[in-house]
């Protein structure tokens, strides 16, 4: 009841949100636009809280029905118990649960592995059972997607025996991210169902003033979160048997653990920089920043916004990023913390690449070799006049005093700035007289997933013609097996380097195995028929195509082009028998 209770507390103080000086979590009225002011002013914004989990996929070390059994079976849904009923939607009436394998030894460690996507500010985790609680559990997080975990929390009767923890401990200031060991929540009853409840920031010393505890702000940061269930409870029924008995019915006390919700409760990551997560491009959950931020936890200065360091936003005080000072001639800066110490920590934004002809921190004075045309402003793009450098090769109006070389353009060469480069050619475009010469990747014509439109209607005749039988090996000109090396292109053909690893069938004699080539239209392998990868084995049945530009064996739309499996071999060697007994029909 007490374990109910606190998480009550939990789902209510993150919800309802306490001060802000107090509650780093705490929840804001919605304006029209939570990260500004009614007067435009920014202040901070965070994500609504959410529970983290649901929906989200979880990866079980062990799952009842796999393999199936007599009690799990995965293909009947009144005894499945996948991983995914640990974060749908359960409720009072309907509580789905997934379970284990029967482990008939004990103890034995069972894993529960989510990914939340991103990472976020995590306020508690909890875990609803339908089993009887483990006699000992672990809850663990990462903060790089899985690559390293540290411990959140131990719940154990044996906490040094099991973990090497005291099952009585304090945190301090000087031990904030320190996992503890709890003993009060192993007890036996109820015999199944149960609640363990773990908050991040409850006894932690520095809770009270999150904004300025940057230990407390990385101790609740997670990506990933991980339950390890080590011990169940061993405990006999009334009637004296085995817990499991009945379960497996041989007396050999089989065990499980069963849980029919994982929540993660908490708030996105944005450092106070978004009122909200979206997917990106590619689906990913990302921070929809404001204050001149980006990232995807809001976690940097977006270009030209260097002024300031980026600083995590706080309730006193939004740290918005701030724009450079260039005076309109330059569109990307550095920061420099010594002149930002210098400045009493007002501006350290460096232009980077004064255009104009203009120079300086602040783009505020002209280059060598240039003067200053008084009857402009500072900001204006002539106020510096220029030496004779071509006007659309050259990135600006002045040159070196010393070779007289222009500052040029990419992909613009010449003492003048006055051709393209190598590897370029000539735009139409004044911002970029020369664009890059494109060149054609052979890779992705084999990796890419997407084809033209009209592919359908092209391939139709290959598609669905995997069979291997006798008519269609007396068609052929020549059957072999292939692991395909490297790929280049010719004029429209893809020329695949290829080793033939065996001969089926040939009627060019000059087909052995060996290294070898292959060549097939760049039309056809954009449209993937046929559809072939760089260093796999192949059975390729085509019709040769004597070609003195084009040595090898060719393969098209209607040749057979198949990932090799072993099992052929039998079945090429009997159709290799059966043609040399004369079995073949002449096409």
């Amino acid at each position: 009841m007490e374990v109910l209770q606190l998480l009550r507390l939990l789902l209510t103080t993150a919800m309802l949100g306490l001060s802000q000086t107090v509650n780093p979590f705490a929840a804001q009225q919605t304006p029209p636009d939570p990260c500004y002011d009614e007067n435009g002013a920014p202040r901070r914004c965070i994500p609504e809280f959410v529970n983290a989990a649901f929906g989200k996929e979880v990866q079980a070390s062990s799952t009842c029905g796999k393999p199936p059994t007599r009690h799990c079976n995965a293909s009947d849904p009144r005894r499945a118990h996948p991983p995914a009923y640990l974060t749908d939607l359960n409720t009072a009436s309907n509580m789905t649960c997934w379970r284990s394998e029967t482990l008939h030894h004990s103890p034995q460690n069972v894993t529960l592995t989510l990914s939340l996507g991103k990472k976020f500010e995590v306020v508690y985790v909890s875990l609803q059972f339908c089993s009887p609680r483990p006699e000992s559990t672990a809850i663990l997080k990462s903060m790089d997607y899985g690559k390293t975990w540290v411990p959140y929390q131990y719940y154990s009767s044996q906490c040094r025996k099991i973990y090497g923890k005291p099952s009585k401990a304090t945190v301090t200031k000087q031990n904030e991210q320190e996992a503890l060991c709890t003993d009060g929540l192993t007890d036996l009853y109820p015999l199944t169902g149960g609640l363990i409840a773990f908050s991040t920031l409850d006894g932690r010393p520095s809770a009270q003033d999150f904004d300025s505890s940057p230990v407390l702000q990385d101790w609740v940061t997670a990506t990933d979160i991980r339950v390890v269930f080590s011990r169940p409870h061993l405990f006999r029924d009334l009637g004296g048997r085995d817990a499991g008995e009945e379960e497996g019915g041989t007396g050999s006390t089989p065990y499980y653990y069963a849980v029919g919700e994982l929540q993660v409760g908490g708030r996105c990551k944005c450092n106070g920089h978004a009122a909200r997560c979206v997917k990106d491009k590619e689906q990913k959950l990302v921070c929809d920043c404001k204050h001149n931020t980006e990232g995807p936890e809001c976690d940097r200065c977006k270009p030209f916004h260097y002024d300031r360091p980026w600083q995590r936003a706080s309730a006193r005080e939004a740290n918005e990023c701030l724009a450079c000072n260039c005076n309109l001639h330059a569109r990307r800066c550095r920061f420099n913390m010594e002149l930002y110490k210098l400045s009493g920590r007002k501006s350290g934004g460096v232009c980077l690449n004064c255009r104009h002809n203009t120079a300086g921190r602040h783009c505020h004075y002209c280059k060598e070799g240039f003067y200053r045309d008084l009857s402009k402003s500072i900001t204006d793009r002539k106020a510096c006049k220029a030496c004779d450098c071509h006007p659309v090769g050259a990135a600006g109006k002045t040159c070196n005093q010393t070779t007289g070389q222009c500052p040029c353009k990419d992909g613009v060469t010449g003492l003048t700035c006055n051709r393209c480069a190598k590897g370029y050619q000539q735009s139409r475009s004044p911002v970029a007289p020369c664009i890059k010469i494109p060149a054609i990747n052979p890779t992705s014509l084999v990796t890419s997933t997407e084809a033209p439109a009209d592919c359908d209607s092209y391939c139709k005749p290959a598609k669905g013609n995997y069979k291997i039988n006798m008519k269609k090996y007396c068609k052929k000109d020549y059957v072999v097996q292939v692991n395909i090396l490297e790929m280049e292109t010719v004029a429209n053909w893809a020329k695949f380097t290829i080793n033939i690893l065996s001969v089926y069938k040939c009627r060019d004699e000059r087909v052995k195995r060996g290294d070898n080539f292959l060549w097939i239209h760049l039309k056809d392998l954009s449209c993937k028929c046929p559809k072939i990868q760089i260093s796999k084995k192949y059975l390729v049945m085509g019709i040769s195509e004597n070609s003195t530009d084009r040595p090898g064996l060719m393969a098209d739309k209607n040749s057979l082009v198949i990932q090799w499996r072993d099992a052929w071999t039998r079945r090429l060697r009997k159709l290799q028998r059966r043609e040399k007994k004369g079995k073949c029909v002449k096409p």
